[in-house]
């Protein structure tokens, strides 16, 4: 039997709801403002010109860094004296640069086409790109023990046979560099979920993928940078205030000058990359809460100081050309040999310089 009050309670509560619609605007879409708070967040789609303009760089970065330190290993390496542990360092660090030069064709070609060069080649670029990024950070340190040593450990040095020494430093550095990057087998060639594209980047266990990328997050901010900052500013230091207290130390300090730079440079371009990457390890370890607004200006931020970092490769032998007057003359001395300058007149007033130029430390 038919409840004869039914009828009119579900008329008034059709009558309740469509009220209740028009309240909310769901009859009216202009008058709905959603919460951003609870949306999904979407990945990171860059505009066709951002892209372009990303490749280009990334081109530019490579056509810079592939000559500029092909030309900085040659001058070292064409030395008639055995090289000094210094030299060695910079040597190996114009090496590591031309590897990450090397795939950054394969990056650029990736932003605008998509992974196009299949699982292997995804992996080996990637293992290529972190080896180059953990030798050069400590080459750089092993460059600033080095001076440490040569001007605050004078005696000690004397004594060392540092020619061997270096040479067991390079192998190791080059061992430890090619550990830390073992975690880049973990990239592979898969379809974007946001595109039609492959895209190469990290691909992890979906149960264990937060702990996978927190452990290597920690590993690269560790062993990429606050272990080798923490050596080389105290070095730097000492040493700067060894050398203000030494007589005659003008060539010293010339012969530092371009190792400084070198590593300033190294700072300015690496470190905005790191504080980007440490923001997008808090947001994704949620140590720190964000909306999507928050992550999208992360992920443009670790865009951006990523192509900065990139832009390290080819910095150096710039620094060499402009601060290290040594680097410069051993040039011009390579060019005339084979015959591309043509052969200045020497007074005795310029052999006398050469002479003591050649005499100091490097660069």
């Amino acid at each position: 039997m038919t409840d004869p009050n039914s009828s009119s309670f579900m008329l008034d509560f059709g009558s309740v709801y469509e009220e209740l619609n028009i309240t909310y605007g769901l009859y009216n879409d202009s008058d709905f403002i959603p919460n951003r708070a609870t949306q999904p967040c979407n990945s990171l789609i860059l505009p066709k010109v951002v892209m372009l303009a990303v490749c280009s760089f990334y081109i530019l970065i490579f056509l810079l860094a592939i000559p500029g330190n092909l030309v900085v290993g040659l001058v070292i390496s064409l030395s008639k004296k055995s090289l000094p542990p210094s030299d060695l360092y910079l040597f190996n660090l114009a090496v590591a640069d031309i590897l990450l030069a090397v795939t950054l064709p394969f990056w650029a070609t990736s932003v605008t086409r998509g992974w196009v060069f299949g699982d292997a080649i995804c992996k080996i670029v990637t293992v290529l790109q972190e080896l180059s990024f953990y030798s050069s950070i400590l080459f750089l340190t092993c460059i600033s023990v080095d001076r440490y040593t040569v001007i605050v450990r004078a005696m000690e040095t004397r004594k060392a046979n540092r020619q061997l020494f270096s040479w067991g430093v390079c192998i190791a550095v080059w061992a430890v560099g090619a550990f830390l990057s073992l975690p880049g087998f973990f990239s592979s060639s898969f379809t974007s979920q946001n595109s039609s594209q492959l895209v190469c980047a990290e691909k992890y266990n979906p149960d264990s993928a937060d702990d996978w990328r927190l452990a290597t997050r920690i590993l690269r901010h560790a062993m990429g940078f606050v272990i080798p900052l923490a050596i080389m500013l105290p070095c730097y230091g000492i040493t700067i205030r060894r050398l203000l207290h030494i007589r005659g130390g003008f060539q010293k300090q010339r012969a530092m000058r371009v190792i400084i730079f070198v590593v300033v440079a190294f700072l300015l371009c690496w470190t905005p990359y790191h504080i980007a990457v440490m923001a997008d390890t808090f947001f994704r370890a949620k140590i720190v809460h964000y909306e999507c607004h928050g992550r999208m200006v992360v992920d443009q931020a670790m865009l951006a100081t990523q192509s900065l970092g990139l832009l390290h490769s080819c910095v150096n032998p710039i620094v060499y050309a402009f601060v290290g007057e040594k680097f410069r003359r051993r040039l011009l001395q390579i060019m005339t040999k084979i015959g591309i300058l043509e052969r200045p007149s020497v007074t005795r007033s310029s052999r006398s310089s050469l002479s003591s130029e050649i005499t100091s430390t490097f660069m």
